[in-house]
């Protein structure tokens, strides 16, 4: 069950999605991972009071980590953020580590941060570059965002990266993700 971006839309005037109007595809790729975030009991009912950043953010995700094929390896999201970042907190299935480690697709090289245990980055784009990090705790804590640019890729896009995130300190929002992977397809 791939899920086509084209399904949501990037204009300014962006509506609040519905859990009962999204496509089947959708609610089935999101069904049992959604229920228990901010308490609520059904995978509607957390995808109904998501604001729309993080509704738009969370099918960015979650195409993208179709595309990678590791969107099964998501047990549960904990946590969404579309506007200061663009990426999801989530519980995973032991297999993610490993999955990645072995990915020609995924390095470890420059993914930690001080604050985490570990990560991985996407390699083999130059924008809006999957970057998953986790924490040991009990149980391990995951996150995964959009990095607006390749830290990994090439000289220049580590550059960008530096000039962006780190001198201007700027995160990317959802619209800035979707205008850079749209780009990408070109």
């Amino acid at each position: 069950m791939k899920v086509n971006s084209e399904t949501f839309d990037t204009s300014a005037d962006v509506q609040q999605l519905v859990w009962s109007e999204l496509a089947p595809d959708l609610r089935a790729a999101l069904s049992g991972k959604l229920a228990g975030l901010w308490d609520a009991t059904t995978d509607e009912a957390a995808f109904n009071v998501l604001s729309v950043d993080k509704q738009q953010a969370l099918l960015l995700i979650l195409t993208r980590l179709q595309e990678k094929d590791v969107w099964h390896l998501i047990r549960n999201v904990t946590n969404v953020y579309g506007e200061g970042g663009v990426g999801i907190e989530f519980n995973c299935w032991p297999q993610l580590e490993s999955t990645l480690g072995r990915r020609k697709d995924f390095t470890r090289r420059w993914a930690n941060h001080r604050d985490t245990s570990g990560g991985f980055y996407e390699k083999s784009c130059k924008t809006a570059v999957l970057h998953f990090l986790y924490v040991n705790a009990t149980p391990r804590r995951w996150y995964v965002h959009f990095d607006l640019y390749s830290p990994v890729y090439s000289a220049l896009s580590a550059f960008n990266h530096l000039r962006h995130e780190f001198i201007r300190k700027a995160t990317p929002d959802w619209r800035m993700i979707k205008k850079a992977l749209a780009r990408a397809q070109r």
